[in-house]
């Protein structure tokens, strides 16, 4: 498979020489999504995936493999991709595992249209708009069994598809729900941790600004594909929160709230922190934390369904020890 990244955010947006840092567009972020739950649904996911080290390659990669419902550990750095013209192509095609029947490669033009030329020969097809792979576009070709000399025309292409020909929706539940949501499914599915602590004694928990710093919340994201929802909560902890701890086993809660045009659903653990990283290395540090008795934590949190767990943290806590 050749997947060529989402369409890029304007050269503009780094700085002059710094290629390597544009990030991807919404636009570019979507289309990636939309191709990735679109290989779920027909079943032809990869399991070996060489990523060039742009930020937008990688981006699109992440994007691609959590709305196929795979690990993102699939994916591999090859910062040969980068720049890439055929003979370097196919050098890094020679050089893939064996034991891998189902190889992506995720880069750049004009290099990947340039190889698909190659192997395809006569056979290439010449698009009306003269675009042979436009960003997010992907090309699954058949390949000979032995790709340590791949003559020109060996390959035979079983499909061309540009996200622009797929649905603008994402399917609910995933991969071929009838609800269409705008999406991926697995967005609406998110875990959280109320961190807690005993400090002389006493039941402290902490509460984290949110991303705009205007009101008070816990750690809360995304339950991202290959992870429990604790080890997806345990992250968001981590990035947002700036602390480690042993997240608990059982959920203590849930609640809906409305984002994404739909339902999100959130299980909410309790985390018991063992370590609290210094500000100079907490990932989200302009948030601010604030530790607190869980009858302050209960009357300033954002969230209301937040507030009776938070209140009963103590008997909870005693419950599931």
């Amino acid at each position: 498979m050749v997947f060529r990244h989402g369409k890029a955010a304007a050269r503009s947006s780094v700085a002059i020489g710094d290629d390597l840092s544009r990030p991807l567009a919404d636009k570019g972020k979507r289309g990636a999504q939309r191709m990735g739950v679109w290989l779920w649904q027909k079943d032809i996911r990869p399991d070996y995936i060489l990523c060039s080290p742009a930020e937008r390659a990688i981006t699109s990669a992440h994007k691609l493999c959590k709305a196929m419902g795979a690990d993102p550990s699939l994916i591999n750095n090859e910062n040969r991709l980068y720049t890439a013209n055929v003979k370097t192509l196919l050098s890094i095609l020679s050089d893939c595992p064996k034991k891998h029947k189902r190889i992506m490669l995720v880069g750049h033009n004009p290099g990947l249209a340039d190889l698909l030329s190659y192997l395809l020969g006569a056979q290439t097809p010449e698009p009306e708009d003269g675009k042979l792979l436009p960003t997010a576009s992907l090309a699954r070709l058949l390949l000979p069994e032995n790709w340590k000399k791949l003559e020109y025309g060996c390959a035979r292409l079983k499909v061309l598809t540009r996200p622009d020909d797929l649905p603008t929706w994402f399917p609910f539940p995933a991969p071929n729900g009838k609800e269409k949501r705008d999406r991926p499914a697995y967005y609406y599915h998110q875990s959280a941790v109320i961190p807690y602590r005993i400090r002389n004694n006493k039941l402290e928990v902490m509460l984290i600004g949110s991303s705009k710093r205007n009101h008070l919340v816990v750690p809360k994201g995304i339950h991202e594909p290959g992870l429990s929802a604790q080890e997806s909560a345990a992250c968001e902890a981590y990035e947002e929160a700036g602390i480690r701890g042993e997240v608990s086993k059982s959920m203590i809660g849930s609640y809906d709230y409305e984002k994404w045009g739909s339902t999100c659903t959130v299980e909410v653990y309790a985390m018991q922190v063992n370590e609290q990283l210094p500000q100079n290395e907490w990932q989200e540090s302009h948030r601010g934390r604030k530790w607190m008795s869980t009858v302050e934590a209960a009357g300033l949190v954002k969230e209301p369904s937040l507030r009776p767990m938070i209140k009963s943290l103590e008997a909870i806590i005693d419950r599931i020890s």
